[in-house]
Formats: structure tokens, sequence, C-alpha cells
């Protein structure tokens, strides 16, 4: 266990015992409470309760934690699945029949995209579930 030591203006001696060297994004609890959450929803009222809950995960990053922001962009699949796009490279996806997928965002997907002169979007996701891990119950 690393243990830093301060030496604060009034002559004491303060310890502080760290855990770990790791900084855990201020969204991440939130998001495992959301997942764990709709995993005990029936899966029909999975994709608009996970919905809900992004937008309020993300609306309290920025209020609390401008300067380590927390998105998540929401797309529909070609396959009607709700695909939940966060911004370091990782998707759940919420597939017709309101299973729960883990995916990475690039590779597990057949992506076109729309490009104009000043812009590049996404067009179309085709979610390849062979290659992703599903979220279940615990």
């Amino acid at each position: 266990m690393n243990t830093v030591h301060n030496a604060p203006d009034n002559g004491t001696e303060v310890l502080s015992d760290l855990q770990s060297g790791v900084s855990i994004p201020p969204g991440e609890q939130p998001l495992g409470e959301a997942i764990a959450e709709v995993l005990r929803l029936p899966p029909m009222q999975r994709a608009e309760c996970f919905a809900q809950r992004v937008r309020a995960i993300a609306a309290w990053v920025a209020a609390h934690h401008p300067d380590r922001p927390w998105t998540c962009a929401v797309h529909i699949g070609t396959d009607g699945s709700h695909v939940f796009r966060g911004g370091v490279g990782h998707s759940l996806v919420i597939d017709p029949e309101g299973r729960l997928w883990r995916a990475r965002s690039y590779e597990d997907f057949e992506t076109t995209y729309d490009i104009t002169p000043q812009t590049c979007t996404i067009a179309t996701l085709t979610p390849l579930y062979a290659q992703m891990r599903e979220y279940r119950p615990r």
C-alpha cells in the first residue's frame, strides 16, 4: 500500500493511504448501477429505461465534474437495436429482444457514414453480436 505524506502549514503530518493510482471516471459507478437496474426489468422495458439513465448520468457528471466529461450517444441499429456509444471506445447494445450486450464501438459494428465537406456522422450501425459479450443478471 502506498502512503503519501503531506506537510500542512501547521507543521503536523497527514498520512493518506492510497488504494491505487487508477482514477475512476465519475460516471462509471452510476453506469454500473444502471446496467444492474435494467437487467432486473422485463426485456421490453430495458432500452427506454437505460436511455433515461444515461441521459441522467451525463447531466450529473456535467454538473458536478465539468472537467471530466462523460458522454453517451444513442443510435438505432439497422436491426432495431438501441446502441449506446460512449466516449472511450465502448458501446452497450440492447437488441430487439431486450438483451444487453457490451461492444467495442468500432470493431463490433458494420458502420456506414454520411460524409460532407464539413462533417462525418454515423449513417448506420449493424451490430455484430457474435463478437460481443452479453450481460446477464447475476
